[in-house]
């Protein structure tokens, strides 16, 4: 097995650090404390070409693979700007994996480049107040009439909906109880995120607080039928197509803020003078950010694999949700150690660890939470029954 980047893979990794990197720790501080998107950084990803990483070069984009964006958010992240960075673009690199691979020629080439080119921001409409995880609870309802569907109901948690332009939004066009299975009667659908029929609601938070997420109501909004995406009733099938790489990608988002929690923690042991030596030469503070490297890193080999594995299209479940799990873990340890490494000044904001602490606490829940994970390893991979 070969574990080394490519030199290409390796190049790409420089630029994205280096760009990354050019936006300070007090940027995205001020950024967060203020709760103003980005614009400057995402303006100069943009510019620089590296939105449409995944994205197939006929339709703009860079045409590379999950590995390569993985690569990019981990940089991203790593460099200071965590959640707050990553979620500017990460729905940009995964959520169009639907139009890509179930949209018309006609639809790809509507969104397709201007989403490379980042004038067109584009937010992903899943998840409900009253189905949570069981997305086959759903209750918005595309209603068919005549040319198209009338829209009505609820999301919520949807990052960036108030910045963006367009949303893809799962819907049910068959009640549950109207056909065989749970996961059947429900649509793709593109639509634009009209401020008459669809209503936005930012909602506060703890943390990643420059890229705010949404309460949406949807109210009898009707939508042409070629904004279905793919064929009706298939949706959750197409949904299927953007989980895995949505998982690899934040996994590499928590590897990149448990990268930026070690590197802080480490400076501060290493200039920290306690009792006449740097608090780093202390067993007790050096031994916890050893071991928090070492999850790190093993985390990033499930991460690696599973990117890989999705880029050669082998089944990667499995590998996908490992590594969501493990990488959450670890960069959530990462960031409680280099706040504990701090001691009372790792609570204040003045040395930023305490930001990357509240960011590295999402990905302990989303994209999916750590109890899934254990329950999709529980039952897929060990065959145990389901618990739910």
């Amino acid at each position: 097995m070969d574990f080394e980047l490519t030199t290409d893979q390796q190049e790409l990794r420089a630029g994205a650090r280096e760009l990354a990197r050019s936006f300070s720790d007090e940027y995205w501080a001020e950024r967060d404390e203020k709760g103003e998107f980005p614009w400057d950084f995402y303006n100069a990803f943009a510019e620089a070409g590296w939105l449409g990483i995944a994205i197939p070069e006929e339709y703009g984009g860079g045409g590379l693979g999950i590995l390569e964006a993985a690569l990019l958010l981990e940089e991203i992240a790593a460099s200071g700007a965590g959640m707050n960075g990553c979620s500017t673009m990460h729905l940009t690199i995964f959520g169009l994996n639907t139009i890509v691979k179930h949209g018309s020629e006609q639809l790809r080439k509507e969104i397709l480049p201007a989403a490379a080119d980042g004038s067109l921001h584009v937010c992903f409409g899943v998840t409900e107040p009253d189905a949570g995880t069981d997305t086959t609870r759903i209750s918005t309802f595309a209603k068919r009439v005549g040319g198209g569907y009338v829209l009505n109901g609820r999301k919520v948690w949807i990052t960036k909906a108030g910045d963006s332009q367009k949303m893809i939004l799962i819907a049910r066009t068959s009640r549950r109880e109207d056909v065989p299975r749970p996961t059947d009667g429900m649509s793709l659908f593109l639509i634009d995120i009209d401020p008459e029929r669809i209503h936005l609601k930012a909602i506060p938070k703890m943390g990643r607080n420059a890229v705010s997420s949404y309460e949406v109501l949807i109210d009898d909004y009707f939508v042409p039928e070629s904004a279905r995406i793919g064929e009706e009733g298939e949706g959750f099938k197409y949904l299927l197509d953007g989980l895995n790489p949505e998982r690899i990608l934040l996994a590499s988002e928590a590897l990149g803020l448990g990268r930026a929690s070690i590197d802080r923690a480490v400076r501060y042991a290493k200039e920290r003078v306690v009792f006449d030596r740097p608090i780093g030469q202390n067993q007790g503070v050096a031994f916890p950010l050893a071991e928090a490297v070492m999850r790190l890193d093993a985390a990033e080999l499930m991460a690696r694999k599973a990117a890989w594995r999705y880029d050669q299209a082998l089944p990667c479940g499995r590998e996908a949700n490992m590594a969501k799990w493990l990488c959450a873990e670890a960069g959530f340890t990462a960031a409680d150690q280099a706040i504990q490494t701090h001691g009372g000044m790792g609570y204040a904001r003045e040395y930023h660890v305490e930001r990357y602490f509240r960011e590295a606490r999402i990905l302990r829940i989303a994209p999916v939470s750590q109890e899934m994970v254990l329950n999709y390893v529980s039952n897929h991979v060990l065959g145990l029954p389901k618990s739910y």
